[in-house]
C-alpha cells in the first residue's frame, strides 16, 4: 500500500527546515507528500506556515504513514526517540539520520532483528540557500539506490559525496558541518577589525562578507588550490605577506586544527 507521504522528517529544527527547503525548491517532492514532526508547538506551525506541509506531535503517526524515515533529532534524544517507535518500524523504511556521531550501526541495533535500511549523512547550513555540502554513507543493509535517494535530497540543497568508510563521518561533520560556523565566526572577526581600523560597522560587514563571496567562488570555478590563490594576492614586501607573517606568527593555522579536532572529538562522544 501507497503511503500517505514519501518522507517523514522527525525533529522540525533548522536542519530539517533547510532539507524541506531544498526538497520543495527543486520539486523532488510536493508539499502534499511531506510531513514533519516536532514536540515544540511553535517550530510546527513556523514549518507548516512556510512550507505548507503536514505536521504533528506523534512521531508514531508519522512514522506508519511515511516510507523515508528522515532522523533530525539532537543526538542526546535520539535513543528514546526511537524506542518509542521501534515497534512501528518496518523494512520498507528507509531511514536518513542526520544526527552528529550517531553510526549506522547503533541505529540498527535499536530496530533488530529486522534488517532496517539506514543511510547516515552529515549536511550543513547553506542547504537553506541551495549552497549546502553533505557528506552520506551506507550502514550494513542499505543498498546503493538507497545511498542514491538520499543523495538526490541532499543534491537539492547543493552538493553530497559520498563516504566509502563511516568512521570517516566524524571528520566530516568537524569540517563540513560545523565548517560554515567557523567561517561565519572569521567574517565577525574581520568586520571587528575593520571596525578597529576606522571603518564603520556597516561598511565593514559589507567588504568583509563580499570578499568572502569572491574568494570562494573564484577556489571553485578556477580549480586553483587556496594556497595558489593566496601566494597571487601575496606581494612579497606588501600589506598582504604583513598579515599573513602576523597571523603565522600567532599560529592562527594551527588554532584553526585545533578548534576542528576538537569537533571532531566531540562528534565521536556523542556516538558513544
Amino acid at each position: 500500500m501507497l503511503a500517505q507521504y514519501e518522507i517523514g522528517v522527525i525533529g522540525a529544527g533548522n536542519a530539517a527546515e533547510g532539507i524541506v527547503h531544498a526538497i520543495l525548491r527543486n520539486t523532488i517532492l510536493f508539499a502534499d507528500r511531506i510531513i514533519a514532526s516536532d514536540p515544540s508547538e511553535a517550530r510546527r506551525k513556523l514549518i507548516e506556515d512556510r512550507f505548507h506541509i503536514a505536521v504533528t506531535a506523534d512521531n508514531r503517526h508519522l512514522v506508519s504513514n511515511s516510507d523515508i524515515l528522515i532522523f533530525a533529532v539532537k543526538p542526546q534524544q535520539y535513543a528514546d526517540m526511537c524506542r518509542n517507535i521501534a515497534d512501528m518500524i518496518e523494512e520498507r523504511h528507509l531511514i536518513i539520520s542526520i544526527m552528529a556521531g550517531v553510526s549506522t550501526k547503533s541505529i540498527e541495533k535499536l530496530f533488530a532483528p529486522r534488517k532496517i535500511r539506514v543511510v547516515r549523512a552529515m549536511p550543513n547550513l547553506p542547504i537553506h540557500v541551495g549552497a549546502g555540502m553533505a557528506g552520506v554513507c551506507k550502514g550494513s543493509y542499505a543498498q546503493p539506490v538507497d545511498l542514491l535517494r538520499a543523495q538526490r535530497v541532499f543534491d537539492a540543497g547543493g552538493r553530497s559525496v559520498v563516504i566509502e568508510d563511516e568512521s570517516q563521518m566524524d571528520a566530516v561533520t568537524a569540517v563540513s558541518g560545523s565548517g560554515p560556523a567557523y567561517f561565519y565566526y572569521f567574517v565577525e572577526a574581520l568586520t571587528a577589525a575593520g571596525e578597529r581600523v576606522g571603518l564603520t560597522r556597516q561598511m565593514s560587514e559589507i567588504l568583509a562578507k563580499q570578499v568572502c563571496l569572491g574568494a570562494a567562488r573564484m577556489m571553485l570555478e578556477t580549480g586553483e588550490a587556496p594556497a595558489v590563490l593566496r601566494n597571487k594576492v601575496t606581494s612579497p614586501g606588501g600589506t598582504t605577506q604583513a598579515a599573513i607573517e602576523s597571523m603565522t606568527a600567532n599560529k592562527v593555522f594551527e588554532h584553526i586544527g585545533d578548534g576542528v579536532a576538537a569537533a571532531w572529538k566531540r562528534s565521536q562522544e556523542l556516538g558513544r
